[in-house]
């Protein structure tokens, strides 16, 4: 005969009332024997009456039945779900941002079931999730992120049949409106270009050098549009004559950017820090470089006196400045590295030329139409002509 109690989280408020006391939302357990051997076994719930009806089916069957649930099978731990978790999206090969944030989430989770007592991947139901997320101090669009990465975890676990649905995809979305893009102004990018004189006075002796490296990566920045991340990568087998290879594309075509020859020249003429890289020796820790050289951008928007400056607006620039000049956004899309089209125009489509037209045109047509205004009109006219009739 099995019994069912609550294991106790730590901080549970009845934790010293003992396994007999009920009321609480702890995790259920049963213990007794079954089969003739003894069973100790997290059923995977924290529902009584549903609990009642697992152990029912089980001492019908004389042993644990084969179920949907955790409880059939030993439960897999959190450290582990996230062990198997991480090493799947490495082996996919993610960009190191992507799996340096589900690190970061990782750390925070298990720290909150550390202090909580939770062990399992399957006692990180909707309630004690609705808890870890009260604990975040982000912004709407950075909780709103975190929270599709914490989906992510837990629809993994869902299809290794590691838990029960996904308890995340519950939670609800924070309101987080849409950040606008905000490119640099030319005359932005021109103070910015212009400020390398009192940054190197600013900078050790070495900084000569440094501030040509510097330059150097605003320029890919701002007329590749690439990520930081990826331009501190830049190798120099990337660039041939005035092209720069950026990625292939999924249709397994190659896709490059033209870079203008002043670009080309820039590149030429700073100091590489190994004969294969422009802004990264290879041996330091990616995340570490990329700190070093948001900071140096931080310090140099700051002497060009530019607000808000940071390294995605350069990349914000690229792609509003080609579709200011008519670049159709499927394009744009395509160099930006976009996985969707739709991406694209959620970020940039007030920025497209060609709807501007289409706007500017519709609203023509129905200004053409409007009764009131042909009214108007026809009145404006008509007194222009009595002004200029000669007398």
């Amino acid at each position: 005969m099995l019994t069912i109690y609550r294991r106790h989280l730590k901080n549970c408020e009845h934790r010293g009332e003992g396994r007999k006391y009920r009321r609480c939302r702890c995790p259920l357990w049963a213990d007794g024997f079954l089969g003739g051997r003894e069973i100790r076994k997290a059923l995977g719930l924290r529902d009584w009456t549903k609990a009642q009806e697992l152990v029912r089916e089980w001492e019908l069957e004389g042993e644990p039945t084969t179920t949907d649930g955790p409880g059939t099978a030993e439960p897999i731990s959190l450290e582990e779900a996230w062990r198997i978790f991480l090493s799947d999206q490495e082996a996919r090969k993610l960009h190191f941002s992507t799996i340096r944030k589900y690190k970061l989430l990782r750390r925070k989770m298990q720290e909150f079931a550390t202090q909580r007592g939770l062990r399992f991947l399957f006692e990180m139901d909707l309630s004690v999730l609705t808890e870890f997320r009260a604990g975040w101090h982000d912004g709407a669009l950075s909780g709103l992120k975190k929270l599709e990465r914490l989906r992510t975890f837990f629809r993994f676990g869902e299809e290794h049949n590691w838990i029960n649905g996904n308890p995340a995809r519950k939670l609800k979305a924070p309101k987080a409106p849409m950040r606008p893009t905000l490119p640099f102004s030319t005359d932005e990018m021109l103070r910015i270009l212009g400020t390398f004189d009192p940054y190197v006075e600013q900078t050790a002796s070495r900084g000569r050098d440094s501030a040509r490296r510097l330059r150097g990566l605003v320029l890919v920045l701002r007329y590749t549009g690439m990520r930081i991340g990826d331009a501190v990568q830049l190798r120099t087998d990337q660039i041939t004559d005035n092209k720069l290879f950026l990625y292939t594309a999924k249709t397994g075509v190659p896709v490059y950017t033209v870079l203008p020859s002043f670009v080309v020249a820039a590149l030429e003429t700073i100091p590489h820090l190994t004969p294969t890289n422009f802004f990264w020796n290879s041996s330091d820790s990616l995340d570490a470089v990329v700190g070093s050289w948001q900071r140096r951008l931080r310090k140099l928007f700051r002497l060009a006196m530019v607000n808000n400056g940071h390294a995605h607006r350069l990349r914000d620039t690229f792609a509003v400045e080609l579709l200011l000049a008519g670049v159709p956004i499927e394009r744009v899309s395509i160099l930006l590295g976009h996985q969707s089209i739709k991406i694209t125009e959620r970020h940039y489509s007030p920025w497209t030329r060609s709807r501007q037209e289409q706007v500017e045109a519709d609203l023509k047509r129905a200004w053409d139409r409007d009764p009131i205004v042909l009214l108007e009109t026809k009145g404006t006219r008509q007194v222009r002509e009595e002004n200029v009739r000669p007398n």
